[in-house]
């Protein structure tokens, strides 16, 4: 990769440590474009629980380290919001002492996972060499843990931004750790989800009344993010249905549309991916059905054939 190409890491603010909540940490990790994911934990008395680890080697020993610094406390679970690897690739360095908990469809899906295709398919980013490492405890539907008294209540939430999408509310403190079905700032990104099942979850997350939201990426925020969030995905059904009717392949759509007020979101190229997901509902497909890895290739080549931007 020439020089011109290698993104200068330096321009990121470091990781940083938020209590939105007392015992509530968010860890954020800005700007939450490709691979900058935020997680978190909750402290007890007595133990912790983890909500998501980060993408790569040298953030995810450092995700580990600020628990530690933060609790001496043994950490009794470790949650997965979905199955994708700026979520998951951290969970080698909590197993297995730790139990790894998320929905049934992720664990074979965090099996599958390739380190290598990864590394190539973002050239930008250095993940190092995470070991891929499965839940061990999942569930279909619904699942309690709890830090002492304190519930957090597991649900699925699927198939959305993945098939296996995992939401963790503490209702008590209304604080939700949304996983990737909240991106503050950045553009949503349902290639192996559902567009249809994704706005189906709206006001269902509208619903809970949460004061305090730890985003899959983007900052800490309040519930007015889904407003953004409902405009783009109607944004993209609409535009689809467009071009589905017309006959017109979705790189080609993508690339005659006015993103407008979404343009200013991060990662825009995820319209083409966004897109494909469209037509294939458009086409009466399952949600979530697996899609041609072409459909990746395509943003890459509406990015100007350049490698997407990755600080991870």
């Amino acid at each position: 990769m020439s020089q011109s190409h290698v993104p200068d890491h330096a321009e990121l603010p470091p990781p940083s440590l938020e209590e939105v909540s007392p015992g509530i940490f968010a860890y954020v990790q800005l700007d939450g474009t490709w691979f900058l994911n935020n997680c978190g934990f909750i402290v007890g008395k007595q133990s912790a629980v983890v909500i998501d680890t980060t993408s790569t080697e040298k953030r995810a020993h450092a995700f580990r380290e600020t628990v530690r610094h933060t609790t001496s406390h043994p950490v009794q679970a470790l949650v997965n919001t979905h199955s994708h690897g700026d979520h998951t690739h951290g969970n080698y360095l909590f197993s297995p002492e730790t139990a790894i908990i998320a929905h049934d469809l992720c664990r074979d899906e965090v099996a599958r996972q390739n380190i290598e295709a990864t590394q190539a398919r973002f050239p930008m980013g250095d993940f190092g060499h995470p070991i891929p490492t499965s839940p061990m405890v999942t569930f279909p539907d619904r699942l309690n843990v709890f830090v002492d008294d304190l519930r957090v209540e597991l649900s699925f939430v699927g198939p959305a931004h993945t098939t296996n999408d995992v939401i963790a509310w503490i209702p008590e403190r209304k604080v939700l750790f949304s996983g990737d079905l909240v991106f503050n700032g950045g553009t949503p990104f349902a290639l192996a989800g559902s567009i249809a099942g994704w706005l189906e979850q709206i006001p269902r997350l509208r619903a809970l009344g949460a004061e305090t939201i730890v985003p899959g990426h983007g900052a800490v925020c309040d519930a007015s993010v889904f407003d953004t969030i409902e405009s783009y995905l109607r944004f993209v059904q609409s535009t689809a249905k467009r071009g589905f009717e017309a006959g017109v392949p979705p790189l080609e759509l993508a690339r005659s549309i006015d993103l407008g007020e979404f343009a200013a979101l991060g990662d825009s190229e995820r319209i083409v991916g966004n897109l494909h997901r469209a037509y294939s509902e458009l086409r009466g497909e399952p949600r979530g059905t697996v899609l041609s890895p072409a459909a990746f290739t395509e943003m890459i080549e509406y990015n100007g054939g350049q490698p997407l931007r990755c600080l991870a």
